[in-house]
């Protein structure tokens, strides 16, 4: 409460230096104001500038200190930040006694002229300055204000204001994704946009968002998945198609998961999972090497190294050479048991397939820290995927795991719409037996592939996870710029 008195006292007193500015005949709120240089650029050009060209620059406060006839503070935009200088002999009156009012949070703009100080330290000499917009409430201090994660996540604005490195994070999350668009782009990828609102939900295992659509008197879910609808588009003529968009699942938040997340989902005709394995690579090693310049990268302290081949595991060969059982002939019952003696909590109405990949979740995944594609899962947990030409128990299915983390999922794409229907009609069965993440039955998509899908290699990457991954966050809420928090009531 104290605290909280502070505040409204200094807002108070930032109030009252609003009205004394207005009423000399200033506005605090400007419309724009032109500037010669970006910060950055000025730094680094600075020994080439004319120490008598006019400089116009503009950005934050961030610091202030001085009184009396000279003032200093620190200037900070985007790019930047660069220390200026108010003396009263080289501004009129007014506008020095303009420069006592600025607090540190405030906006301005300013006209001056650069120089170097008997440190070394280049700054600007002010000889005119323009308030563009006066901080009402005071910054948190920087090393003890802002410490508390939620305050941070619940208002981003003054976490980036206060934390350039957070700032980083999301400049390099937009080059993550602008270098993910040019790969795709310059193998002849198109990328398209599918429906956020669908009739029905499909191409995952989970539970969806409802909503209800008033022009036509139904209900609709947020996408669990776009799959659906670029399979569509691959039977319709399109050869090579990708979406980079929001995925919403209804179900718990931790480290890795975020109920609103962002995917990269790619459809190759004529591929299969082996060419996707191809093409992550590509894709995760491009993207690395555009934005850290290595493919050495350490997360959370550990080294890893992304460089092409990555290892391959098989699904049930992993769980072998860790615990020493070969569990895929094991039964059911035999599977759940093994999985409740290792500790590992699994609902009791979960089918074998589930059992395992829980089993695999728990005990084998967190330990593949180097890049690994984990192959050829049971037919059971992946009703969309093309059985293993070898065995056909098993999908030709894989997914990506790197620091323990698996950032995608990939399929050579079930193209036989008997087949496809059939694993649907099981999974709706599932369904209507209480499993709440079982997928559903879309005759539409059933009737789409009757007309015919060529072969096809499909790919999901979890944006977010690989974001995280090549800025060493440890939590997904780190690389999303609005996280869903629970109220504080």
């Amino acid at each position: 409460m104290k605290l909280q008195k502070e505040v409204l006292d200094q807002k108070k007193i930032r109030i009252e230096k609003l009205g004394k500015l207005r009423a000399l005949g200033l506005n605090p709120y400007p419309y724009r104001f032109e500037r010669t240089h970006m910060i950055s650029v000025l730094r680094d050009k600075a020994e080439e500038v004319d120490g008598a060209e006019t400089i116009a620059i503009a950005g934050r406060i961030v610091a202030k200190r001085g009184h009396g006839k000279t003032i200093f503070a620190d200037l900070e935009d985007g790019s930047g930040k660069l220390q200026i200088y108010f003396r009263k002999d080289t501004l009129d009156e007014k506008l020095f006694t303009v420069s006592g009012f600025i607090d540190i949070g405030d906006f301005v703009g300013v006209h001056g002229e650069l120089f170097k100080t008997r440190t070394g330290e280049f700054t600007l000499l002010v000889k005119d300055i323009t308030f563009l917009s006066k901080s009402l409430f005071p910054l948190p201090e920087k090393w003890h204000g802002l410490k508390d994660v939620e305050i941070r996540y619940r208002k981003r604005y003054l976490d980036l204001i206060m934390n350039r490195n957070v700032r980083d994070v999301f400049v390099k999350r937009a080059r993550i994704i602008g270098k993910m668009r040019e790969i795709l782009n310059n193998k002849e990828f198109i990328e398209v946009e599918t429906p956020v609102l669908q009739p029905l939900y499909g191409g995952a295992f989970a539970r969806p968002f409802k909503t209800y659509y008033n022009e036509l008197d139904r209900d609709y879910f947020l996408r669990i998945s776009d799959e659906l609808y670029l399979k569509r588009l691959i039977i319709g003529g399109f050869e090579r198609v990708y979406e980079i968009c929001k995925d919403f699942r209804n179900e718990g938040i931790d480290r890795s998961h975020n109920p609103e997340f962002t995917m990269l989902e790619a459809y190759q005709a004529y591929a299969d999972y082996n060419d996707m394995m191809d093409l992550t690579e590509e894709l995760v090693t491009g993207i690395a090497e555009e934005i850290n310049g290595t493919l050495n990268i350490t997360f959370q302290g550990k080294e890893i190294n992304l460089k092409r081949p990555w290892k391959r595991i098989g699904f049930y060969e992993g769980i072998q050479q860790e615990t020493g059982k070969d569990v895929s002939g094991m039964s059911r019952d035999e599977v759940y048991t093994f999985a409740r003696e290792h500790g590992i909590d699994v609902d009791d109405d979960a089918g074998k397939g589930k059992i395992m990949d829980e089993i695999f979740g728990e005990m084998i995944q967190p330990k593949l820290m180097q890049p690994t594609f984990v192959l050829d899962y049971p037919l059971e947990i992946s009703p969309l995927a093309k059985k293993h030409r070898k065995n056909s128990d098993l999908v030709e299915r894989f997914e990506p795991v790197v620091a323990g983390m698996e950032i995608g999922n990939a399929f050579s794409e079930l193209n036989d719409p008997f087949d496809q229907r059939e694993r649907l009609e099981a999974q709706q069965k599932m369904k209507e037996m209480g499993d709440g993440e079982a997928q559903i039955l879309d005759e539409d998509f059933l009737s789409a592939m009757e007309y015919g899908m060529p072969p096809t290699g499909g790919l999901g990457i979890g944006v977010d996870r690989l974001v995280m991954l090549l800025t060493d966050m440890s939590s997904i809420r780190e690389v999303i710029m609005f996280p869903q928090l629970k109220s504080r009531e």
